[in-house]
Parts: C-alpha cells; sequence; structure tokens
C-alpha cells in the first residue's frame, strides 16, 4: 500500500511539471511575438530613427575655386570636380582579398598598400589618392570594394599650361594657392564650403543624401588684363628667339600705355603647373618682376629727357665726341666707333656713350637721381607679386665723375623689365608714367608726372630715328606703323667687374609712334650663338610681336613712313588669331 501512494506522488509531481514548462514556454513565445509586434509595427519609426542617427554624418560639401581668366573671359585656371580615393584600413584588412585588384586600380604594389594599411590600422580613415583621374576612380566604383570611398573634390587645370604659368602660379593638394596669382588671391578665389547630412552604411561609404544643411558658396573669379592671344603670341616669338640664339633666358613685357594694363608677360624658361613632377626653381620664377639687370643704353632716353626737361640742351645740341674715347677718371669711355661733332639726336641714334656721358655731367647727380627715381628705378612696381624686385638705384651722397656717366647710360643700376616698361610709358603718354595692373580694374588710375610733354614728345621723335636706317634697330621696324625705341647691350656683372663674354642683349619700343598705344619691352640674357647686339637679337622679337598686336587690336597704320625719305625694314606678315594660338603647340599640356 506503502509503495503504490508513492508511486502515484512521483507521477503527480512529474504532471505539474511538465504544466510548468509547457506554460513558460508559452508565455515565452507570447511574450517574444508581443515584443515582435511591438518592434515591427508600434515602434519601427522610432526605432529606424535611431538607428539613422548612428549612421547620419554631417560632411563637407566642397566649394568651386573662382576661375582666373584673361581680359575677355577665357579661363587660364579653371577648377574641375574629381574624386579622391579614402579607406577605412580596419574594414579594408578584415576583407583582404580586395588588396590586390584595388592595388592595381591605383596602380600602385599590392605590397606597398598592404604595409600603408598595417601601418595605419588604428586609423578609421585615410587618403589613398587624392584628386585621382576619372578612369581610376570609375575602377574604384566598379570593384565595391568594403571600405573604400571615393570623396568629391575640385582640382584645378590650367589650358594654356607654360605659356601663362609664372602669372597664374599654382595651387596645392588642397586647393590653396602656392604660387603667382593663386597665392596672392587665394581669399578672393577660394569659396566657402558647404554642409549636408548623408546616410552612410557599415563600410562608412555614403549611400544617400539625407539633408542639404548649407549650400557651397562658390569662389569669386578674377578677371586680368591680359590678352590670351597676345599672351601666345609673345611667349611663341620670344621662344623661338632664345632657341635660336641659344641663349640662357628671355623675357617680354607688353603694356597698354594709355591704360597701365599689361597685355603679356612672358619668360623662357617657363613651366607647366599641370605637370608637378617637372617642376624646376628657375622654370617658376618669374623673371619680368623678379630678375633685375642693368638696363645698359635703354637708359639714355631718360638721361636725355632729364637734361631737356632742364632746358640745358635741346635736340639740335652738338658735342664733341672725337676721337671716339674719353677718360673719365682713370676710366676709358669708348664709343664703337669716332663719330666727331654730332647732335643730340644723334647721339641717342647711334647710341653714343661719349655724348651721354657729357650730357650727364652737365647735370648735379642729385637731380638725375630723382629723375630715375621718379621713373620708377629703385621701387617695386605696385602689382604686390610674390618675388618681384625694387631693383637697385643707388643713394650717395657724393658721386664720383665715373659713376655720374656710368648711370646715365645703364650702369650701377638695375630694374626689372616690368619696370623698365612702365618708365617708357611717360615717353609714350606725354611725360606721364602709368601705374601698371595685371588685374583688370574698372577706373584708370592716375598717373605720374616724369617729363613735360614737351620733352616726351622730343625724346619720342629722337627714338624713332633709332629705328630708321642709321640707327641701331632697324630691325625693330614695322612696316606701315611708326616706331620709336631703343636698343640695349649690357655686359652681365661678375664678382670684381664685368665679363666680356657674357651679355643681356634688349630693346624698348613704343607703337605707334604717332599716337602711342603700346609700350614693349624684350630681354635676351646671355645669347651665345654669335649675334649680342640688343638691335640684332631683341629687336627682331619686338617686330615680330608688335606687328601681331596691331593687326589683332585693329590698330590703323599711318603713312608718316612715305615722307623725308624715310626708310624702314620689310615688316612681317602675321598669322590670324587662330594661327596664332595652333602654331604654339600644346600636346598633353606640354609646350613643344
Amino acid at each position: 500500500m506503502a509503495k503504490k501512494t508513492e508511486k502515484v506522488t512521483v507521477a503527480a509531481t512529474y504532471t505539474w511539471r511538465r504544466i510548468l514548462v509547457v506554460v513558460f514556454f508559452f508565455c515565452l513565445v507570447v511574450g517574444l511575438s508581443a515584443r515582435a509586434v511591438q518592434l515591427q509595427i508600434i515602434s519601427r519609426d522610432f526605432l529606424k530613427g535611431q538607428g539613422d542617427v548612428r549612421h547620419i554624418r554631417t560632411v563637407e560639401v566642397p566649394a568651386n575655386r573662382g576661375m582666373i581668366t584673361d581680359r575677355d573671359g577665357n579661363p587660364f585656371a579653371i577648377s574641375t570636380p574629381v574624386y579622391s580615393v579614402w579607406v577605412d584600413p580596419v574594414v579594408l584588412l578584415e576583407n583582404s582579398e580586395f588588396i590586390a585588384p584595388l592595388a592595381k586600380a591605383l596602380n600602385i604594389a599590392a605590397l606597398s598598400l598592404r604595409k600603408k594599411l598595417d601601418q595605419k590600422s588604428d586609423k578609421r580613415f585615410l587618403y589613398l589618392q587624392r584628386k585621382v583621374r576619372p578612369e581610376i576612380s570609375q575602377a574604384i566604383k566598379n570593384l565595391d570594394v568594403p571600405g573604400v570611398g571615393l570623396e568629391r573634390e575640385y582640382k584645378r587645370f590650367y589650358p594654356d599650361g607654360e605659356v601663362i604659368g609664372q602669372i597664374t602660379g599654382f595651387t596645392g593638394v588642397d586647393s590653396r594657392g602656392q604660387e603667382g596669382l593663386e597665392l596672392v588671391f587665394d581669399e578672393w578665389l577660394t569659396g566657402k564650403p558647404g554642409k549636408k547630412k548623408v546616410l552612410k552604411d557599415l563600410y562608412g561609404r555614403s549611400v544617400e543624401n539625407v539633408e542639404n544643411i548649407k549650400s557651397p558658396q562658390s569662389g569669386n573669379d578674377l578677371v586680368l588684363t591680359i590678352d590670351r592671344r597676345i599672351q601666345f603670341l609673345a611667349y611663341r616669338e620670344l621662344k623661338k628667339a632664345v632657341v635660336k640664339h641659344k641663349a640662357r633666358a628671355g623675357t617680354a613685357v607688353v603694356i597698354d600705355c594709355k591704360r597701365g594694363e599689361i597685355l603679356a608677360m612672358v619668360n623662357q624658361p617657363s613651366f607647366n603647373p599641370n605637370n608637378r613632377s617637372g617642376f624646376k626653381t628657375a622654370g617658376i620664377r618669374n623673371r619680368a618682376i623678379a630678375d633685375r639687370f642693368e638696363p645698359g643704353s635703354t637708359v639714355k632716353p631718360i638721361t636725355i629727357a632729364a637734361a631737356l626737361d632742364l632746358e640745358i640742351i635741346n635736340p639740335h645740341t652738338v658735342f664733341e665726341t672725337s676721337p671716339g674715347y674719353m677718360m673719365v677718371g682713370s676710366k676709358t669711355l669708348k664709343d664703337t666707333r669716332n663719330y666727331g661733332k654730332i647732335d643730340v639726336t644723334t647721339i641717342l641714334q647711334k647710341s653714343s656713350n661719349i655724348g651721354t656721358a657729357k650730357i650727364a655731367l652737365s647735370m648735379e647727380p642729385d637731380y638725375f637721381l630723382s629723375v630715375m627715381s621718379k621713373a620708377g628705378f629703385g621701387q617695386e612696381s605696385g602689382l604686390s607679386l610674390p618675388g618681384e624686385t625694387s631693383g637697385y638705384l643707388g643713394n650717395k651722397s657724393r658721386w664720383s665723375d665715373i659713376e655720374r656717366v656710368t648711370m646715365a647710360f645703364g650702369y650701377g643700376v638695375s630694374a626689372s623689365v616690368l619696370q623698365l616698361a612702365q618708365a617708357y610709358t611717360a615717353f609714350a603718354n606725354e611725360g606721364v608714367m602709368q601705374p601698371v595692373s595685371l588685374v583688370k580694374e574698372n577706373e584708370k588710375r592716375q598717373g605720374k608726372k616724369v617729363f613735360t610733354k614737351k620733352t616726351a614728345k622730343q625724346v619720342l621723335e629722337m627714338m624713332e630715328k633709332v629705328v630708321a636706317k642709321g640707327g641701331t634697330a632697324p630691325l625693330a621696324a614695322i612696316t606701315n606703323y611708326r616706331v620709336a625705341g631703343k636698343t640695349g647691350t649690357s655686359k652681365k656683372s661678375i664678382a670684381g667687374g664685368y665679363a666680356d663674354d657674357r651679355y643681356a642683349a634688349l630693346f624698348a619700343g613704343i607703337v605707334p609712334a604717332s599716337d602711342p598705344r603700346f609700350v614693349m619691352v624684350v630681354v635676351i640674357d646671355e645669347p651665345s650663338a654669335g649675334e649680342f647686339y640688343g638691335g640684332k637679337v631683341a629687336a627682331p622679337v619686338f617686330s615680330s610681336v608688335m606687328t601681331g598686336v596691331l593687326r589683332l587690336l585693329n590698330v590703323p597704320p599711318d603713312d608718316w613712313h612715305n615722307k623725308n625719305n624715310r626708310e624702314i625694314g620689310s615688316g612681317r606678315k602675321i598669322e590670324s588669331d587662330r594661327e596664332i594660338e595652333s602654331s604654339t603647340k600644346v600636346e598633353g599640356n606640354r609646350e613643344v
């Protein structure tokens, strides 16, 4: 009986346990089902929002940098949209099978990429390459590598390459200016980035734009005074001359003498700002403003103008230059030959050192120094470009006679090509030197009086004789136009004196002399192919370029060349606008 009662008790206990287990699991299923209903229906929007919040990020939207253009709106520097490749090293290392194809797309070694990832394995963001070519970004998109993404940025592009590179300068990888106008006007050109919210996936890639918080504001455009057609023409002719005469370098500047606007500024050697791997300091330097040189005989018109203003001479005053040399202290000055008795006009036409020296000695040195200073020597031009030189203009309490006369024909003083061109605007503008500008301005700035109107006119007429038959620069002549100018051939200074076999060949000219519109200065540095005189080396560049400028800008010819039996050169045929640009070939943005 006792055993039977015990069996009944055990069976009852098992029954209740089974009931409790069933009830427990039933309640669990009901609870889970209820929770699932809550999550799927009641709290769906809330939970989705919470998940999105964890993957929504606020990112910066890059702004487009302003363009740099010529006076007619032709682009010299523009920004184009490109992509940069970034990676989350942690994610990519977890998906290491993608490293090799990714490295191939980026054109780098797989081992090199793996090493970089290992070194940055504690980082969650790393740029692999910035501003890649379109075909590379497309290849990255096609691969769809976990942890790798593309970020839209802007890349600076310079359509005219080395033709304008030393003026525009260039930007760095962060799109901030590093040289030239890109540096000077960086704040003006730089836009203001925007902001937006984006939804990112678990690999950190943006998969959806959620909200635009602030639109990016593009930078301001910068309009230059440069005329692209004239820039190409001057660049082509200067390069031809440098190659022909096997010169070390060359520089040329063209200025609108009425407004002081720089229409062209070219240098050789140059550089292509699109090709960063080939940068050389010599090519980056804008020699037109950064290099100073002794201007030689191109200063003689200023010396004569200073004396004319004092009324101690006139164009017909005669000086004795025999026997072709002259002692000044212990130094001997020489002319190329004995000119005998010649007037001031002939002194300039023949570039007589002795005649110029006698004129200089008739003036007080402080007065002549003040005239040179008014003409801009020893001062920066005001362009505020990086590396601009002020040149050198001595300022002594006492001057020896030899210092006075050598300065009068361009030694012991130095200037940039731009400074010399600016000084010549005084002869072209009735004695008023115009302030020069490289950025287009709405209002004309006030010039500075250097010479009287009468003196400027007299010197301009005398400089026409330099270009006529019998002068030192008949090769600067232009058919059907009156040209005024002055040659210079200066020895290069070296330690302890001057080199006997190194020269700078110069020509500074004004056209048309009947109604001046343009000033151009050409310097060919250290020609070594035989010719080295300014009238032989630099003057032809002036003629070729200005022939084109007069035609391009529709300046009507004058017929003064038919009067007074004046003989001029044969002139030069110039091509159309399109031929000018196409003749300066750019292949892969490298000039050939």
